[in-house]
């Protein structure tokens, strides 16, 4: 592999591969992203301390991180029990089948759907894991006759309930 001088005084590794491929973080770039996810509200001056730049270096790195969607935003991680939300539910979801129209209409539905913390198209025995947070058993009763029985192309619902939430996220 060779580098080659791109605009703006970069640096990248020629691969062979599409140019996304080709812009690959550096160190920093990854020491950076790395304290963002843990300290998402720092300034430039904390992130720049932190990995060894100044604030306004650590300022362009991080718009261009953001431009070419390492980062993808930034939010609040809050406490869903303070807002009422003591229960943990994961739904395994079977759909009557997988093809691309059924996908992308129940994805469709599933961002629109009140409760769904997040939901990831599987390898295995069924389709989808949906996560979910609710008040208690029957707010999980009203979300499940309500919503999640009727999205589309839905087949079967398995639902498990967390006992105790041991760890969640990185925060």
């Amino acid at each position: 592999m060779r580098t080659k001088r791109e605009p703006k005084g970069q640096f990248v590794q020629e691969t062979g591969a599409s140019p996304d491929a080709r812009s690959a973080m550096d160190p920093l770039d990854v020491a950076i992203l790395a304290y963002l996810e843990r300290r998402g509200r720092a300034t430039n001056f904390e992130v720049g301390e932190a990995v060894g730049l100044s604030a306004s270096a650590a300022s362009r790195r991080i718009q261009a991180l953001e431009g070419t969607g390492a980062i993808h935003g930034y939010r609040a991680l809050v406490d869903d029990r303070l807002l009422g939300r003591r229960m943990t539910v994961f739904i395994r979801v079977t759909l009557e089948r997988q093809t691309a129209a059924m996908l992308g209409a129940f994805e469709a539905a599933v961002r629109r759907c009140k409760g769904i913390v997040s939901c990831h198209l599987m390898a295995g025995q069924y389709d989808y894991m949906v996560v979910v947070r609710v008040a208690g058993i029957d707010d999980y009763g009203r979300l499940h006759q309500n919503e999640l029985s009727r999205l589309p192309g839905v087949s079967r619902l398995e639902t498990s309930f967390a006992l105790r939430d041991v760890m969640e996220g990185k925060g």
